[in-house]
Order: structure tokens, then C-alpha cells, then sequence
């Protein structure tokens, strides 16, 4: 376990996906806080697996939408939406940084095929993992945030930066924006 507040910096995985300023502002604005307001502190201010934590509080599993990945060298990123399977409510919306080369071959392309959340498959595979909580923010939608949350723009929501070691070592950098509302069935 580490012992020192690990850093994710949040312009490194938004510029995976909207590297100026202009395409930033369509995400949203960004500001760090201390804390969020509930339902989002439940949702956020954890050391868990988001896909786990939005499962139970949806009360149904959820499926990943992959809406656009790069590579570079060893990394992979993807920006991504969770959907409830049941209800088909967004509940999440998130941008994945991963250095291949820190998973085993399996769970790596697994994870690549982009069939399955990011979490749910490193709990399947038993990768032995460490979620570190990095940072709140309080987001302002944009205008792309609300068309891929399904959300008004201008709407405040919460989300969290987080770093992920996978059998110790730094492995996943994340940036996840969750929506507070409890789907209905």
C-alpha cells in the first residue's frame, strides 16, 4: 500500500481526448474541492471500484460504452460511458489512461476488446489492486459531457480522479464523472 497521496493529473487524461481549450470547455470546467455533496460523496469519495460502487447504487450491473480510444508506445486510453444493462440509464462517464505493459497479456486484451468494464474485468481476473482516491471535482457540463451523460448542459455534477495499481505497481489512471440520480426500473 503506498504511503504517500499518489498524483493524477487531470489536463494529462482530458487531453487524451480534447487536447485545446476550446474542445476542453465542450467536456466542461473543472474545480478541485475537498468534498461533494450526497448522493455524489457516496458515489466518489472511496478507495473502491467505481463499477462495483455504481452497481450497488443503481441496484443492477452496468455495461461499458467505448466512444473513442488512442494508443501511444505502451499506453491506451479510452473514453467511455457506463450504462445500467436493465434500465439503460448512463450513470457514468470516464476517461481511462492504462499502461499495457502492467497487466498480464489476458487481462489486457480483454480489457482491449471492450466488452466488459475496466474494473469488472481486473475483479474477474483476480489482478491484485490498489484504488487510490486522487482528487474531487466539482464539473459545469459542456456540451459534449451532456450528450454522452444524457445531462443538461450547465448542470453541476462531481467526479474523481483516481490511480489504480495493479500487483503494486502504478498501472491506470482515471478520470470518472458519475450522475446521481437512481435508475428506475
Amino acid at each position: 500500500m503506498s504511503l504517500s497521496k499518489p498524483n493524477v493529473e487531470l489536463d494529462l487524461l482530458i487531453n487524451q481526448f480534447y487536447p485545446s481549450e476550446i474542445l476542453r470547455g465542450r467536456l466542461g470546467t473543472f474545480e478541485s474541492v475537498d468534498s461533494a455533496p450526497s448522493p455524489f460523496s457516496e458515489l466518489l469519495d472511496h478507495h473502491n471500484h467505481m463499477t462495483v460502487t455504481v452497481e450497488a447504487f443503481h441496484g443492477q450491473t452496468v455495461d461499458v460504452a467505448v466512444h473513442r480510444t488512442t494508443y501511444q508506445n505502451q499506453w491506451y486510453a479510452r473514453e467511455i460511458t457506463l450504462v445500467t444493462t436493465q434500465s439503460r440509464e448512463t450513470v457514468q462517464y470516464g476517461i481511462v489512461l492504462l499502461n499495457t505493459l502492467a497487466l498480464d497479456e489476458t487481462v489486457w486484451k480483454e480489457i482491449e476488446s471492450e466488452q466488459t468494464p475496466l474494473g469488472r474485468v481486473l475483479i474477474e481476473h483476480n489482478v491484485l489492486r490498489e484504488v487510490q482516491l486522487c482528487g474531487l471535482w466539482r464539473v459545469c457540463v459542456g456540451e459534449s459531457l451532456a450528450k454522452l451523460l444524457n445531462v443538461q448542459i450547465g448542470e453541476v455534477l462531481f467526479g474523481r480522479t483516481a490511480l489504480i495499481y495493479c500487483d503494486g505497481e502504478p498501472a491506470i489512471e482515471l478520470l470518472e464523472i458519475v450522475t446521481p440520480e437512481k435508475a428506475t426500473l
